[in-house]
């Protein structure tokens, strides 16, 4: 797994140490809430599980996923990564951040490093995020990214037993490569 670095940020392979900051950060009912896949209560030891998953994944070619570190106090802020179709040149674009650590900027700019790894290294065609409709903080995100909004998934996922409506953005590398702000 490559690292990636940005001004304050480094995205870094998780190690097992991580597991208390992911099962303290992903515990807050605020994360859990505002994402399709952290349950809540968070299981004792899912953080050290799926932390686990994080290697085979990417040796496989399906996902690269990220520690998202403050460079400075060393302290993990949550988690960016994509997970591959490289059949079609794609991947999806995923992340959350701990809530202490909400409204800085971080999400924003791990996903930018992210963005500059998949159409740079990988050089993938086109990347692809969703996020719940309930929760426009992440699409503000990806307009950051310079996404386009694509669409709206009516009821497409299901949290805690309640259908969610998914808004649906993109970004191709054209148009990656013609904006103005890149990381670093």
């Amino acid at each position: 797994m490559p690292t990636l670095h940005t001004p304050r940020l480094l995205l870094r392979e998780f190690a097992l140490s991580d597991a208390t900051d992911v099962q303290r950060l992903a515990s807050d009912y605020a994360v859990a809430d505002t994402t399709q896949n952290i349950p809540h209560p968070y299981p004792d030891r899912a953080a050290a599980e799926w932390i686990s998953t994080h290697g085979l994944a990417f040796e496989a070619g399906d996902a690269a996923t990220f520690a998202i570190v403050l460079r400075q106090e060393d302290a993990l802020v949550g988690t960016a990564g994509i997970r591959f179709d490289l059949r079609s040149d794609s991947a999806e674009l995923g992340y959350w951040i701990g809530r202490p650590y909400w409204g800085r900027g971080y999400c924003t700019e791990a996903a930018l490093a992210v963005l500059e790894y998949a159409f740079g290294d990988l050089n993938l065609n086109r990347v692809h995020a969703s996020h719940l409709l309930r929760n426009p903080a992440s699409g503000r995100v990806m307009q950051k990214l310079g996404m386009t909004r694509e669409g709206l998934r009516r009821e497409h996922a299901k949290k805690w037993e309640k259908y969610e409506d998914l808004v649906e953005y993109g970004i191709l590398r054209r148009e990656w490569r013609d904006r103005d702000l890149k990381p670093g």
